[in-house]
């Protein structure tokens, strides 16, 4: 059931959901846009239920059964903030079309900003990471999975082969987001 904006203030909120195979830079980015943009972030990590977490830590990719539980979580985080007027980035994986139907049904606009790179780029990266559950193993069955933005979708690709500040500015600029003017 797609959620219809309520009010003025939710039609104006503007979600990003920074999307990408592991290792793609997702977080980077989200930390970056949060800072810029004045958002809230969260990290889509965060969403997923114990069971799934274990899944993926055992080197076992995860069926759609086990995320429709995690996606409505994090479309309901975004509603819930445009109902409260707030703009918000949120990092998640969003491999296929079908999960980013799930997440557009979001109140306030849902845009995508799909991070991508060459396999082995992305495989280097995750070689040097530690401390999180998605194994290396994962990355062939992430890449099979992936559904790049199709044209009718709201959002940008970006090339994830520059610095994450460059990384940035590209995404900031394709999207026509204006960065907070806070006070220091």
């Amino acid at each position: 059931m797609v959620h219809a904006a309520q009010g003025a203030e939710a039609d104006a909120v503007q979600h990003l959901v920074v999307m990408g195979v592991s290792g793609s830079g997702k977080t980077t980015l989200a930390q970056i846009l949060e800072d810029r943009l004045g958002w809230l972030y969260a990290e889509a990590d965060e969403f997923h239920p114990q069971t799934n977490i274990d899944k993926m830590s055992a080197g076992t990719p995860l069926e759609d059964e086990d995320r429709w539980p995690w996606l409505r979580s994090i479309r309901d985080w975004l509603s819930k903030n445009s109902r409260a007027g707030q703009s918000a980035v949120v990092t998640c994986s969003a491999l296929k079309t079908e999960y980013r139907d799930v997440l557009r049904e979001a109140e306030g606009r849902v845009l995508f900003v799909h991070l991508t790179a060459d396999e082995e780029v992305i495989a280097s990266r995750l070689q040097g990471r530690s401390g999180h559950f998605m194994p290396p193993s994962l990355l062939p069955s992430q890449f099979a999975t992936l559904q790049p933005l199709g044209d009718g979708e709201d959002g940008a690709t970006v090339i994830v082969d520059v610095p994450p500040d460059a990384v940035a500015d590209t995404t900031i600029a394709a999207l026509g987001l204006e960065p907070s003017r806070r006070e220091d």
